[in-house]
Parts: C-alpha cells; structure tokens; sequence
C-alpha cells in the first residue's frame, strides 16, 4: 500500500513535535521510509542517532502497527503498545519507544 505524500510529511511533523515537547532528550528526529513502513530514529544531545521504532502504515494516517527496535537482534520486533494494542497513534508508539531507550517506562506509563 503507497504511502500518500502527505501523509509522510504529517507524520514527520507530528513526531517531531511530539519529541521536542515531550521527550527533552532528543535534539531531532530522522524519519526513513521504505514501502509502507517509516523508520524512526532519535539523534540525542550528543549527537548520537539511535534506531527506536519502525511503524507500519495501514491505510489511516491515525492508527499505525508498531515494532520497537531491539539492539539485541539488530532488527525490529512487532509489539504490543502500552495501551495493549497492536496498532496506535504515532505518538504512542513513540513514547513507548523512548521509554524503553531514553527516560524508563515511567514517562509512558504515566499517560495511561
């Protein structure tokens, strides 16, 4: 399923503006995309790009799946967003993403 252009762009936006209101340890966002699925990457304070999620792109530009990135494995994992759900808004898989990597599960935690 092709991704609208549109869609791409708001979803860059939306992601980025969700990270610098609420995930103060990243400096930017990188958003990679390779058929329906978007890559996203934080770049942190010192400059170091970290591989945090990979969402899926469904037909809504509201629901998204979503795999967390496992340093483990080097690769994505499809997973269960702290709401229990296997898709959600890009938001929440975000949080969940940095709550993993960056702040601890409380900062995902707390919003549900």
């Amino acid at each position: 399923m092709k991704v609208p252009d549109s869609t791409k762009a708001s979803l860059a936006s939306r992601l980025s503006r969700h990270a610098r209101e609420h995930h103060p340890d990243l400096t930017a966002l990188k958003v990679r995309w390779r058929t329906n699925f978007a890559y996203v990457d934080g770049v942190t304070k010192d400059g170091t790009s970290l591989p945090l999620c990979r969402l899926r792109y469904g037909g809504s530009a509201a629901t998204w799946g979503f795999a967390v990135y496992l340093a483990s494995r080097d690769g994505y994992e499809d997973s269960v967003l702290p709401s229990g759900g296997l898709a959600g808004s890009p938001e929440e898989a975000l949080d969940c993403a940095c709550g993993l990597y960056l702040s601890g599960p409380e900062s995902w935690l707390s919003s549900l």
